[in-house]
């Protein structure tokens, strides 16, 4: 009697300098061994569709039951039709219909390869498989050289709404006289930085000294996260989540400046939580999609 084979899908997480894949079994959403790669030299859509491939042909050795893959890609990207609309990040997509690309030199259908954008896959994996499951409201945060955000209600991506931002996209929201990029990134701990020494760092560098016991470093961090309660507190108090979770590079730094965060919440409905999964979160995230649609 053969063994049941579980359903499972390829899972891509496409960046700015490379791509990660695995495949993602629908029990747990859990993950096989992650595969990356750089982004082709050749900036052709044939060579970028090359090395799609390879990544699933590896993720997926030994592997039996794939149903077809989900890929976590930048916008603007029509993520019904798999067609990039990408002018500055991967100019050699401009146009060209990823989806029938990939399936052809996979031999499936279309129909069998599904896109969403980045930010939601890394909601959902959190969701799903992360820091934020089984929560009914969800907000997640990816902070680092800019603010990625998405929003979720019973597990599903929600771009409007009351307290939603259009499209869900809350970096480029008028705040303090600038945007909301301007106040929690890292060109934000980078200024402040600048203001009490100045000097320039890059964020690890002052996370660094920060941890030594440095007393700018120190107190940069802290009133980043002062700020950081300040504007969440102001800019989702209509949305009313119960759970925002912290990602990107900026939260591995997190035991620097989350207390203070806390402090300026403490009188908010809503927990603050690091993400679990990180850079694995939206591979995740593209299974939890591709599940998703089926029920």
């Amino acid at each position: 009697m053969s063994a049941l084979i579980e359903p499972c899908v390829l899972v891509y997480d496409v960046g700015g300098s490379h791509i990660s894949a695995a495949v993602c079994f629908k029990e747990g959403f859990r993950l096989g061994s992650v595969v990356r790669a750089n982004l082709p030299e050749e900036q052709t859509s044939e060579a970028f569709v090359e090395v799609l491939h390879a990544l699933g042909v590896r993720a997926s050795e030994g592997v039996a039951g794939v149903q077809g893959a989900e890929l976590a890609m930048p916008g603007p990207f029509d993520y019904a039709k798999g067609i990039s609309w990408m002018e500055h990040k991967l100019p050699y997509l401009y146009g060209v219909n990823v989806s029938e690309a990939l399936a052809a030199r996979f031999g499936w259908n279309a129909s069998q390869v599904r896109f969403l954008n980045d930010a939601a896959a890394y909601l959902l994996g959190e969701v799903g498989a992360g820091a934020a499951r089984g929560v009914q409201r969800v907000v997640c945060f990816t902070l680092g050289t800019g603010v990625g955000s998405g929003f979720a209600v019973d597990g599903h991506v929600v771009t409007e709404g009351k307290g939603v931002p259009p499209g869900g996209e809350i970096w480029n929201v008028p705040y303090e006289g600038g945007i909301v990029e301007d106040q929690i990134s890292t060109r934000a701990l980078q200024r402040a930085y600048k203001e009490r020494t100045g000097q320039e760092r890059e964020v690890a560098s002052i996370a660094h000294y920060a941890t030594g016991g440095e007393p700018d470093s120190i107190e940069v961090f802290k009133e980043f996260g002062r700020n950081l309660g300040v504007a969440l507190k102001k800019l989702l108090k209509d949305f009313a989540p119960d759970v925002v979770v912290l990602g990107g590079g900026i939260s591995r730094s997190a035991y620097l400046f989350l207390e203070e965060t806390r402090k300026e919440l403490a009188d908010t409905n809503f927990e603050v939580r690091i993400a679990e999964l990180g850079d694995n979160a939206p591979l995740a995230g593209a299974g939890v999609a591709w599940f998703g649609a089926e029920t």
